[in-house]
């Protein structure tokens, strides 16, 4: 498949299109203009551009079989990031998918996206903003999924050790998952059809068996 990346210089964006390109994907990387890519992906095909930039993203996009969006607000002073990238980049993202023809988005979200009672909330209520990002692909008409991290690590040893807990929507409230599962993850409900219309939270922990993606969401109640 042909995948466009947003966010593919981020701690997680990164992690996603390295796993990609392991499974011999073709990849575009949509980044900020001031982001910078590590050495493993840096001689991929790049689009720096902002989010509201309308001709940019369709170009990106164009001919792509498949949108990952990693883009995310960090915490930060600027109270307006979350509203912007969450929300607003989210939504801008689906329409240029609308407009070009690309029907499969899998947007990372967040645990506990939507629960105003949250520490994170304090960064510019950053859960409420994603959780809106979430509706807008609910109601695009495309073909997507929202993968939901717990509390992400940049863990990278002994992954083979850890199994992850899928989980339907507002099942989980804590617990951790390394970065590189998350991509791991994203790559994976592209090749699961019964991800398709689904919210599905990952955590992982050594003590759980392993199970793939499509076998847990069967046994969803």
């Amino acid at each position: 498949m042909k995948l466009a990346i947003s966010g593919a210089s981020g701690k997680t964006g990164y992690r996603i299109a390295e796993e990609a390109l392991a499974e011999g994907h073709e990849i575009k990387l949509i980044t900020r203009k001031s982001s910078e890519l590590p050495t493993t992906i840096r001689d991929q095909e790049r689009f720096a551009l902002e989010l509201d930039n309308e001709k940019g993203l369709d170009t990106a996009l164009d001919s792509c079989d498949a949108l990952l969006i990693a883009t995310g607000a960090r915490p930060s002073i600027d109270l307006t990031g979350p509203a912007r990238i969450d929300a607003l980049g989210v939504k801008s993202q689906i329409a240029s998918c609308k407009r070009v023809g690309v029907k499969r988005i899998v947007l990372v979200s967040s645990l506990c996206a939507g629960r105003w009672q949250h520490p994170l909330n304090l960064f510019g209520l950053i859960l409420i903003w994603k959780r809106v990002g979430e509706r807008s692909l609910e109601e695009s008409g495309l073909d997507w999924t929202v993968i939901r991290p717990g509390g992400l690590s940049e863990k990278e040893d002994n992954l083979s050790n850890e199994g992850i807990l899928f989980t339907g929507q507002d099942k989980q409230e804590d617990a951790t998952i390394p970065r590189r599962l998350v991509a791991r993850c994203c790559i994976e409900a592209l090749r699961t059809p019964n991800s398709i219309g689904r919210i599905i939270e990952v955590t992982s922990n050594s003590e759980l068996d392993p199970v793939t993606m499509k076998d847990a969401i069967a046994g969803f109640s």
